[in-house]
C-alpha cells in the first residue's frame, strides 16, 4: 500500500506542475517554482490539519464556494496572504517531496524519481494488473510534464522537515 501512495504522490506532484491553465497553444504552463522559506514550510505544516479537515468535505471536481472560503480562511490563519500563496507553497513542497525516497532520504529530481517509480510499479507482482495499468498511465503522464526542482536549497529545507510534512499527509 505504501508504494501505491508514493506512486500517487509522485504522479500528483508532477501533474500539479502541469495543472496550470493551458496556454494559447494548449500546452500546459509551468508552475511558478519559488525559493521556500523556513517560515513558509512551518506555516504549511501548521495549516495541514485545518486544510485536511476541509478538503475531506469536498466532493467532485467543483468544491462548494463555502468550502473554498474555509480554505481561504485557513490559509490566512496560518500566515499566508491568500489561498493562492498557500497553493504555490504546497506545490513546491510536493514537488520536492516527490523526489525524496522515504527510506534513504536521498533526493532525485522528479523526472528521475518518476522513472524509478515506473520501474518499481512495473516489477511489483503484488499489484493487480488493472490497477497497475492505471498507476503506470498516471506516472507516464506525469513524466511527460515533470520538471527538475530549480532551487536546490528547497531540497535541504524539505529534508529537514520531511517527517513533519509526511505526518500531515492524509492516510489512505
Amino acid at each position: 500500500m505504501q508504494n501505491f501512495i508514493r506512486a500517487a504522490m509522485i504522479a500528483l506532484a508532477a501533474l500539479a506542475v502541469a495543472a496550470a491553465p493551458a496556454g494559447a497553444q494548449g500546452a500546459p504552463q509551468e508552475i511558478k517554482q519559488i525559493k521556500l522559506s523556513e517560515k513558509q514550510v512551518q506555516s504549511y505544516i501548521a495549516a495541514q490539519g485545518d486544510l485536511n479537515a476541509v478538503t475531506a468535505k469536498i466532493k467532485g471536481d467543483k468544491p462548494d464556494p463555502k468550502l473554498v472560503a474555509e480554505l481561504e480562511t485557513a490559509a490566512k490563519k496560518h500566515g499566508f496572504a491568500n489561498l493562492e500563496e498557500l497553493d504555490n507553497v504546497s506545490i513546491n513542497v510536493g514537488l520536492v517531496m516527490s523526489g525524496i525516497d522515504p527510506k534513504t532520504r536521498e533526493f532525485s529530481q522528479p523526472p528521475e524519481a518518476l522513472k524509478k517509480e515506473i520501474a518499481t510499479v512495473t516489477a511489483d507482482k503484488s499489484i493487480p494488473e488493472k490497477e497497475k495499468k492505471e498507476i503506470l498511465a498516471e506516472l507516464n503522464m506525469a513524466l511527460k510534464f515533470a520538471k527538475p526542482v530549480r532551487f536546490p536549497e528547497n531540497v535541504e529545507l524539505i529534508k529537514k522537515y520531511f517527517d513533519k510534512i509526511e505526518a500531515t499527509m492524509p492516510k489512505g
